[in-house]
């Protein structure tokens, strides 16, 4: 699936030119209004490059007038003829909300080809969504191309990644440089200044390919946040669709600012606790992808990472990570994974609209 170094090549000349192509962004607010605000406007920059591009703006009930705000915001001329307001009854999550707009995106007389799924705390550079159409348009059998992220300092971080595996997760309990050089683990994250073929790219800032969607179906919304665009990239890759890193596409992202949980190598003093549904999501993302036995090794091997950690700083050597500690009983509470873990909620894209299956069944 990897492009060959003469298509790349002819995707960075056409770099900058005005393609006709059909694409609808998906940006779901909850609470953070001033964000999506500017997301818009950097966002409405692109138009200039990609006159088909519109945009849905999806209130996941908010309850603090972000609905109000935003539905007399798009209306007003700089917005109204592209964008278009979906205020929903509940906070279902971010992979019910992006479907409630998605399949009535798909099932329109006139479909979007793409689907450009995009954070409410990011703001697009120019070219950016350009760039990842024009990859698109040029690979049909890639399903999804993901962006380069950018901190606010304009500093490159994460965003893309190879999927998870037990001795990640091991490592990820020890964070202990010896134990990832025994083990030999690889970065999870994955650089490169060309675009490349991968296993998973960041949710953040998407585009998906609508054919790839009616094939495998949309988020799974067993899912509350975090971890659902993993899988659904998981279920691209198995059907056979690519997915694909464009670092030609660069994106600010202010990481954790529309959740309030921030990655590893943030500005953030001190991190915040991860909330329950990170560990639902992730022990979710396992049994689903790899089933519920791996799920369970996976909560293991966290453990066995952990108490690597744990002897560490009893002796001294594990450094004074506060806020680490507290995973302990965090994990032990949480990722322990369920039968219902394992039970795929796909909704298809012409699905009626119905409860999100987290809330519906009580998984969560």
């Amino acid at each position: 699936m990897t492009a060959s170094p003469r298509s790349i090549s002819a995707e960075r000349h056409r770099a900058g030119h005005m393609i006709d192509v059909p694409v609808a962004a998906v940006i779901v607010n909850y609470r953070t209004p001033e964000l999506i605000e500017k997301c818009l406007a950097a966002l409405s920059g692109e138009r200039a490059l990609l006159p088909g591009l519109k945009a849905v703006v999806v209130d996941g009930a908010s309850d603090d007038g972000s609905a109000e705000r935003l539905s007399k915001h798009v209306a007003g001329p700089e917005y109204s003829a592209w964008v278009s307001f979906l205020p929903l009854p509940i906070n279902g999550g971010f992979a019910w909300a992006n479907n409630e707009a998605i399949g009535r995106l798909l099932q329109q007389p006139e479909p979007p080809q793409f689907i450009y799924v995009l954070n409410p705390d990011t703001e697009v550079q120019r070219g950016a969504a350009q760039a990842l159409a024009t990859y698109l348009l040029g690979h049909p059998r890639v399903g999804a191309v993901g962006s380069q992220l950018l901190d606010a300092d304009g500093s490159l971080t994460g965003s893309a990644f190879r999927f998870p595996t037990l001795r990640d997760e091991f490592s990820r309990g020890a964070r202990t440089g010896l134990v990832d050089r025994i083990l030999k683990v690889s970065p999870i994250a994955i650089e490169a200044s060309e675009a490349r073929e991968v296993d998973w790219a960041t949710g953040a800032s998407v585009m998906l390919r609508s054919d790839a969607l009616r094939e495998v179906g949309l988020f799974d919304e067993g899912f509350f946040l975090y971890h659902e665009d993993i899988e659904l990239m998981w279920r691209f890759r198995k059907a056979g669709w690519g997915v694909v890193f464009e670092p030609a596409s660069r994106v600010r992202h202010v990481g954790g600012a529309a959740t309030g949980v921030h990655s590893r190598g943030s500005p953030q003093p001190v991190q915040p606790r991860r909330p329950r549904y990170w560990y639902r999501s992730r022990a979710r993302l396992f049994a689903l992808s790899r089933g519920r036995a791996s799920a369970m090794l996976a909560y293991a091997a966290w453990f066995g990472g952990y108490s690597i950690w744990a002897l560490r700083r009893a002796t001294g050597l594990g450094g004074g990570a506060k806020p680490f500690s507290h995973q302990f009983r965090d994990h032990a509470r949480y990722a322990l994974p369920r039968h219902s873990d394992g039970i795929p909620a796909v909704r298809a894209w012409n699905e009626p609209s119905h409860q999100p299956a987290w809330m519906e069944r009580g998984w969560l």
